[in-house]
């Protein structure tokens, strides 16, 4: 009896303090292995992403370069995700401090992916609302400085929120073999405002100007086709062309929303259950996410496309391959 006891522990040596194995069905397991697939195709496409706009110069553009860092996040996330299946389906081996960090990386990693989302918005509210001021108001120098400070402000702000758990790794755990994290209340509250209640709140406003903007801009452009001269048709073309780009990141936003959301609620509602199968549900949903945005920009950015093949081809290899024509 004492050796059927062991064998369901995590650490059989430490009888005492173990933790016993976790109870998986098999819906838990297959969910699982799927996550571990996904996490393969996001780091591999948005490491696509990541060799395309930094590669070639003519995609140096303050727009995809929102793109480029949201795609680091997600490329970053997608490694990392492969370690939260782990610790939702089986004992965790690697230790307190392994813990601590993993869970404050992927806090970070997150943080920065809605941080980008903001930036996105208000690049294509910008863009959209005042296009006259575009050029001067959104350069590439701005772009890079509002990243680095949406990374760095990440990286403190956690530090703040989980520095118990990272001075004092494991002091939540009741036994060897589990890793847990828990935020003091009012943290939680704090964090919950400012890392998804406002943020969320400032996408969904700055969008819903964007999408009457662009409804009224599209409205106007059609009306007026037929009497558009060649002097202005380099104009109307840019216009469609910040339309097209709107829309295509309306897209990665609004499942961006849709992918967390239901994660978040899992979260706040705390569900209690033997199974692991709830929170692996929305965990599945905001890990699927990252996987996504490479696939809608495949959709809808011919650039990206190009880069695919170029870099498949190898192409890229070549001397002078990066003032390549992309556009």
């Amino acid at each position: 009896m004492e050796d059927q006891d062991r064998a369901e522990l995590c650490f059989p040596q430490l009888f005492n303090s173990s933790c016993r194995k976790p109870e998986i069905s098999q819906s838990d397991v297959v969910l699982m292995d799927l996550l571990f697939f996904i996490c393969v195709f996001t780091v591999t496409l948005n490491l696509l992403v990541i060799i395309s706009v930094s590669h070639f110069r003519q995609l140096h553009t303050p727009t995809n370069l929102l793109i480029l860092s949201l795609a680091v996040s997600d490329f970053l996330t997608g490694l990392d995700s492969m370690l939260e299946a782990h610790k939702q389906t089986a004992c965790w081996f690697l230790g307190d401090i392994m813990c601590s960090l993993h869970v404050y990386v992927s806090s970070i990693f997150l943080s920065v992916s809605t941080g980008d989302m903001v930036l996105i918005s208000v690049d294509r509210y910008v863009a959209i609302c005042d296009p006259l001021h575009y050029s001067t108001r959104v350069t590439v120098t701005r772009v890079k400085i509002c990243i680095c400070i949406s990374w760095i402000c990440s990286v403190v702000y956690y530090s703040i929120i989980l520095k118990n758990e990272l001075t004092q790794p494991g002091m939540n755990n009741f036994c060897y073999g589990q890793c847990v994290v828990i935020i003091h209340y009012i943290s939680g509250i704090v964090d919950s405002v400012l890392s998804v209640i406002a943020p969320v709140t400032v996408i969904i406003i700055l969008y819903m100007r964007v999408f009457v903007t662009a409804v009224s801009q599209a409205r106007a452009m059609r009306s007026h086709v037929a009497a558009v001269t060649l002097q202005h048709s380099g104009t109307v073309m840019n216009k469609k062309s910040e339309l097209k780009a709107a829309r295509t990141l309306g897209v990665v936003v609004l499942v961006f929303l849709m992918c967390f959301c239901p994660y978040y609620c899992i979260s706040y509602v705390q569900i209690s259950s033997n199974s692991a199968l709830p929170i692996a549900s929305g965990l599945f949903l905001s890990y699927i996410n990252p996987c996504l945005n490479p696939v809608i920009y495949a959709l809808f950015y011919p650039w990206f496309r190009k880069a695919i093949r170029l870099i498949f081809s190898l192409q890229i290899l070549q001397p002078g391959s990066r003032e390549t024509n992309m556009l």
